[in-house]
């Protein structure tokens, strides 16, 4: 990854000391400011990334500098190490550790939480060279509400607690165990975690530990909000945090949405590899690719013979998100040979190739049973779509199989 300009350092005193584990890591050049020329700073020297060493007197400084820094394109990093409680929505915000012998893993962490961020910034320079006709994408357009979705592990007092607060500004996947966080790791996509009460040390520990071997969870957020432990893990976006659940959300959220962001610029850049074919916010097909291979496959199926089925995900309006979440599970769980598209209708339509009746409902049931455990908004009601599934008979046509689908979902919601 090349460094795409210089680090800008934000401070009251002239240079902090987060400003030597830069030159130690050979982030360089770093020039440093005052708050009262941060704003304007960042217009003149263009920087990378921003670093600042807010406090409680810097607030209005920092929100000048978030404004400006928001506004710009590709995707500008601005990280305050050590903010006051309100910090606007797009500054990330790094906590160093008191404990001493954790001073050096902090650093570590801080060097590795930029370039992390960095590398989003590179994804982003990326899609906008390749987006054809140029549009404009900014982080300000993720709406953590609706685009992602954190992980919440926990049980006991504090958990009901939690999910009201992160439920009022962010999809919200609940997991009372360990093993129940693995298996939603594994099966959806996790913009971030918050792990709460309920373990011991080891267990959370070894959980941490995992996280940090296995290169898919490596950059995720997670915030803990329990125990003893020092940051020392090799997870840039790990914040260790005490305090009432809007401490929490306040922490997790810019770190969340930063995540968002990057899932979205790279299905956005694997929807322009695909020519246009894929839709960046769900992963599927766009409904006019979809149509066109729906019809090829019928045909194709018709002449050689073999199996193909149908499944059509219906899903609660009163949830508008609950189709985006259903897509994109189906996106990450189906098949490889199957391919499927978000309708305007607010259902998720799938098509099982080389798949018999019994095949399909057997899948169907399986990608609908990950969406149960999803929660969405203010309530935590779960996304249980109405599945109707129908399977291609000799005579039938797209058209034929596409409407017995729709009066079979209409029967099965009746």
């Amino acid at each position: 990854m090349s460094q795409q300009g210089p680090i800008l350092v934000v401070s009251t005193a002239r240079r902090p000391p987060f400003a030597a584990a830069l030159d130690a890591a050979k982030l360089f050049p770093v020039i440093e400011t005052e708050w009262t020329d941060s704003a304007r700073a960042v217009e003149q020297v263009q920087p990378a990334a921003v670093l600042a060493a807010p406090s409680a007197t810097n607030e209005a400084e920092l929100a000048e500098l978030a404004a400006r820094v928001a506004a710009r394109q590709p995707y500008l990093p601005l990280v305050a190490v050590d903010p006051p409680a309100a910090i606007p929505d797009n500054v990330i915000p790094f906590f160093q550790s008191q404990d001493a012998q954790a001073q050096q893993g902090g650093i570590d962490r801080l060097v590795g939480r930029l370039r992390a961020a960095l590398r989003i910034r590179s994804l982003h320079a990326t899609v906008m060279r390749r987006l054809v006709p140029a549009a404009p994408m900014t982080l300000s357009q993720i709406d953590p509400a609706r685009d992602a979705t954190v992980l919440l592990v926990g049980r006991g007092g504090a958990y009901p607690a939690l999910s009201v607060a992160l439920g009022e500004r962010i999809g919200v996947v609940g997991a009372l165990s360990i093993e129940a966080a693995a298996k939603h790791l594994n099966a959806r996509d996790i913009d971030g975690i918050v792990l709460g009460e309920g373990f011991s040390l080891r267990v959370i520990d070894a959980f941490l530990t995992v996280l940090t071997e296995d290169a898919r969870f490596r950059n995720l957020p997670v915030v803990v909000t329990v125990g003893d432990l020092a940051p020392t893990y090799d997870l840039p976006n790990l914040e260790m945090i005490s305090g009432d659940a809007s401490n929490v959300v306040a922490t997790a959220l810019p770190l969340v949405r930063q995540h968002a962001f990057e899932a979205h610029l790279a299905r956005t850049l694997k929807a322009i590899d695909a020519d246009g074919l894929i839709d960046a916010r769900t992963g599927l097909l766009t409904v006019e690719a979809f149509e066109r291979d729906f019809a090829s496959a019928v045909y194709q199926t018709q002449q050689r013979g073999g199996g193909l089925s149908v499944a059509r995900f219906a899903f609660d309006p009163d949830h508008p998100r609950a189709q985006f979440d259903g897509a994109r599970i189906i996106s990450r769980l189906m098949r490889r040979m199957d391919f499927g598209a978000a309708q305007e209708d607010g259902s998720v339509v799938v098509v099982f190739t080389e798949a018999d009746l019994k095949t399909a409902h057997t899948i169907a049931r399986r990608l609908s049973s990950v969406m149960r455990h999803t929660s969405h908004g203010r309530r935590d009601t779960p996304s249980d779509p109405t599945v109707s599934v129908a399977t291609l008979l000799p005579n039938d046509s797209a058209k034929s199989l596409r409407s017995r689908l729709q009066e079979d979902g209409r029967r099965v919601a009746s």
